[in-house]
């Protein structure tokens, strides 16, 4: 392999290895950031800000607050030492009124104490800037044992140096060692800062409101609902959104509109030639032939209703609360009269907001189609704050793993199948995950603990 074959290879492997970092540092990322837009739109609006912030407050402490204090400190130690200085110079000052009267030139308070041991070391500050510098000043121009005291007195700096036959003691003025005036800063700039961001959240909040309202909207409509107050609001990219979906909207029901006016006209249409046979046939007599076509024409009118309630799903009526507990001892009670054996429990608040008579038509394809193929027939139903959950369980043959998806298409036919009953129309599953998806959910085929089907209806309520 020559040279240049082996720079390729490094370098494609370190080139997969950074793509894989980064994908690994992206999912990280995504999971630690918020699903919502109000709050990423938050992120996005306070991250730059406490960066800049950290950024100015940081340059400020380091090049301002840092050197100032620095040079402040200095400058007291400086007039400290050359107190001292004075002190040694000058032993002829028995009263040391000439020292004290220099010193208060300076700004600063100095007495004597005898000489002895220093006290011990004081509290410190949680933030011991001034401790810091002054130590590091002292140790630096006066080399001589010393206690500092910046906590005592809070406007009042100690100091105390120990002299060969003494103990000097002075008095400064905190703003004289110290920048004092740098918290000042800080507190403006997190005070304007917490005011701009209220500001901003408030017009945030404005600018989401109509994108939460158009998703509510949007929403109610996939579930079968209104949304009476909708109307386009906000910025003009989501009125532009806003009013393209109730354009959207209105077309989907006028084309449902125009389909369930055609659909109406046929079978109106086919039921008068239905009706015509019926006369006939009552007219003819009685006889096996007339009988069969009797069943013929019961039957026939049987699939037109089947096809007209596919095509026209629930369209027109409106969701209402609904009593399912009520609903589901109404299936029960059509099961054992029948001649099947049937039980129900329902658990959760029973009032659901659905479409009743789709949903109950719903519910009764589930149970029919149940008790067409089983003697025992089992209705749960379950409410919590997302979902209304129904399942259908019987004791019947069932229905294999991989034909469950398939009996849901229109017409469908299988041989050995319980999706339709003999002469049926073979819609019975259809128009029922028609209706849920209709409602926003869907339906499901399981294997029921009791050896035959589940279908379990979940619709978000």
């Amino acid at each position: 392999m020559s040279t240049l074959d082996s720079g390729l290879t490094l370098i494609k492997n370190a080139s997969q290895r950074v793509s894989k970092a980064n994908g690994w540092m992206g999912n990280a990322f995504k999971s630690w950031m918020p699903t919502g837009l109000y709050a990423r739109a938050l992120l996005i609006m306070i991250v730059p800000m406490v960066i800049l912030q950290t950024v100015v407050a940081f340059v400020f402490m380091e090049r301002h607050w840092n050197t100032v204090t620095r040079r402040l400190s200095a400058a007291v130690v400086s007039d400290i030492a050359a107190l001292i200085d004075v002190y040694k110079t000058y032993p002829q000052d028995k009263d040391r009124a000439h020292l004290r009267g220099i010193a208060q030139k300076l700004q600063l308070v100095v007495d004597f104490l005898p000489a002895g041991d220093m006290p011990p070391p004081g509290p410190k500050p949680f933030f011991s800037l001034l401790d810091q510098t002054l130590s590091v000043q002292l140790g630096r121009q006066i080399s001589r044992p010393f206690w500092i005291d910046t906590v005592g007195k809070s406007n009042l700096v100690e100091i105390r140096v120990q002299l060969d036959d003494s103990v000097m003691r002075i008095f400064a003025q905190r703003s004289a060692a110290y920048a004092s005036n740098s918290e000042i800063f800080i507190f403006w700039m997190l005070g304007t800062s917490t005011i701009l961001l209220i500001v901003a959240v408030l017009f945030l909040r404005n600018q989401i409101k109509p994108i939460l309202r158009l998703a509510d909207a949007a929403e109610s409509f996939g579930k079968g609902r209104e949304a009476p107050n909708f109307r386009p609001r906000g910025a003009r990219e989501v009125r532009r959104a806003a009013q393209a979906f109730i354009e959207m909207k209105a077309r989907v029901e006028r084309s449902i509109e125009q389909r369930t006016a055609m659909l109406a006209g046929v079978s109106h249409d086919l039921r008068t030639i239905l009706t015509r046979f019926k006369l006939e046939l009552a007219l003819i007599g009685e006889g096996p032939e007339i009988d069969a076509m009797r069943k013929d024409v019961d039957e026939m009118s049987m699939m037109l209703e089947d096809y007209l309630a596919f095509a026209r799903g629930d369209s027109g009526e409106v969701a209402q609360p609904t009593d399912m507990a009520a609903a589901l001892e109404e299936l029960r009670s059509d099961a054992e009269r029948h001649g099947h054996t049937a039980t129900v429990a329902f658990h959760g608040l029973p009032v659901v907001t659905v479409k009743p008579a789709s949903f109950k038509r719903c519910l009764a394809n589930l149970v029919s189609n149940a008790a067409r193929h089983a003697n025992t027939i089992s209705i749960t139903g379950h409410r919590d704050h997302r979902y209304l959950n129904i399942t259908v369980d019987d004791d019947g043959p069932g229905i294999p793993a991989n034909m469950r998806e398939e009996v849901f298409k229109p017409f469908l036919r299988l041989d050995d199948a319980r999706n339709q009953d003999e002469g049926g129309s073979g819609l019975g599953l259809a128009i029922a995950r028609d209706i849920a998806r209709s409602h926003g959910g869907d339906i499901m085929l399981g294997e029921s603990p009791m050896g035959g089907l589940r279908a379990q209806v979940r619709v978000p309520v």
